[in-house]
C-alpha cells in the first residue's frame, strides 16, 4: 500500500516474480471496465506478468461498495490459499484496506430511487445542505463525515431513508468482525514529499498524452453516465468531465487534477502513518534497491 504514483504496481509485479504470490487489486478505480488510463491500471503485458483480481469487474454506470469489495476479495483470498499461494493486495483505496481488515458491519444495499433523490437535492441545495440534514438526524456521523465527502454523506442519509435507523446505530448494534488472516502491511512513503509531487506531474502528463481525454469523451458520450456517480468522481474522471461539458479549459483541468491527486496523496499518507503495529513494515519509494530490500526482510521473517 501507498499513496499515488509511489511505484506500488511495478514493485507488485517484481514482487510477484519473486515470491508464490497472486495479485488482488485494492482501487475503487479500477473495478470499472473502460477506465484504463485515468486510474493507471496495469497494462496487458503487465498482466500476463501478474494477473490482479478484482479489475474490470464493474460497468462505470454501476455502484460499488467497500462492503462488496470485502466479501469478494475474501473470496479471492480463499481461493488462492486453496492452491497454496499468498494473496497480495495492491492499492491505494485505504477504505477498501480498513474494512477488509477491520471489517465491517451490515448495513442495507444501495437504493437507486432514494440515491437519485438525494443527488437532485445536492444538486439543487449543495452538499452543505445535506451533510446538515444528517447532523438533524445523525450527529455522530456528522461529526465524523466532512462536509466535502459527498459519497459518505449520501451513504448515511440512504441508509437512514431505508431502515428508518442511523448508520450510527446500526453499526454500534452490529459491531464489524476484524479479518481471521495475519496481515503484513509493505508500506510504501516518499522520504520527501516534492519527488512524490513531481511524480504525480509527470504521470499526469503521460496520461494525457496517453489519451485521458479521449478515455473520458467516450464515457461522456454515451449517455447514460453522469458526474454524480462514484466512477465519474474519481480523480481524473471528474476534472475531465468538466472540461468536457464547457465548465473549465484545458489548462485549468490539468491544474485541478494535478490539486485533487496531490491532495489524494496527502490524505492516503495520513492514514498509512497511523499503522504503527509490529507487522507494518515501511520502505522509501524511492529507494533504487526497494525490490532487493523487500524480499531481504520477507525472506528471514517470514520464511518464503
Amino acid at each position: 500500500m501507498g499513496p499515488t504514483a509511489s511505484g506500488k504496481t511495478d514493485l507488485a509485479l517484481e514482487l510477484a516474480q519473486k515470491f508464490p504470490l497472486d495479485v488482488i487489486s485494492v482501487d475503487s478505480g479500477m473495478i470499472y471496465r473502460g477506465m484504463n488510463i485515468g486510474t493507471a491500471k496495469p497494462g496487458k503485458s503487465q498482466l500476463l506478468k501478474a494477473p490482479h483480481r478484482l479489475i474490470d469487474i464493474c460497468d462505470p454506470k454501476e455502484t460499488y461498495s467497500a462492503a462488496q469489495f470485502r466479501l469478494d476479495a475474501l473470496q479471492e483470498i480463499d481461493t488462492i490459499f486453496k492452491a497454496n499461494k499468498v494473496p497480495l493486495l495492491v492499492g491505494g483505496t485505504m477504505l477498501y484496506f480498513k474494512v477488509l481488515s477491520q471489517g465491517i458491519s451490515p448495513l442495507p444495499h444501495s437504493n437507486k430511487e432514494i440515491r437519485t433523490a438525494l443527488c437532485e437535492a445536492a444538486n439543487k441545495y449543495g452538499w452543505q445542505h445535506l451533510h446538515e440534514r444528517l447532523a438533524k438526524v445523525d450527529p455522530k456521523a456528522a461529526s465524523r463525515i466532512s462536509v466535502s465527502d459527498s459519497q459518505r454523506i449520501q451513504r448515511a442519509l440512504e441508509v437512514y431513508e431505508i431502515t428508518g435507523k442511523t448508520i450510527t446505530f446500526l453499526t454500534e448494534e452490529n459491531p464489524p468482525v476484524p479479518l481471521s488472516y495475519e496481515i503484513i502491511n509493505v508500506i510504501l512513503l516518499p522520504k520527501d514529499r516534492e519527488v512524490l509531487r513531481k511524480r504525480i506531474w509527470e504521470r499526469l502528463q503521460i496520461m494525457l498524452a496517453n489519451g485521458l481525454v479521449s478515455e473520458v469523451e467516450a464515457l461522456y458520450k454515451r449517455g447514460d453516465l453522469d458526474q454524480d456517480l462514484p466512477s465519474m468522481r474519481s480523480v481524473g474522471y471528474r476534472q475531465a468531465w468538466g472540461y468536457l461539458a464547457g465548465k473549465i479549459n484545458y489548462q485549468e483541468m490539468q491544474e485541478k487534477i494535478y490539486f485533487a491527486t496531490c491532495q489524494l496523496a496527502k490524505r492516503q499518507m495520513t492514514w498509512l502513518k497511523s499503522l504503527t503495529d509490529s507487522n507494518a513494515h515501511c520502505f522509501n519509494c524511492e529507494d533504487k534497491d526497494l525490490t532487493d530490500k523487500i524480499c531481504e526482510t520477507f525472506k528471514t521473517r517470514y520464511c518464503f
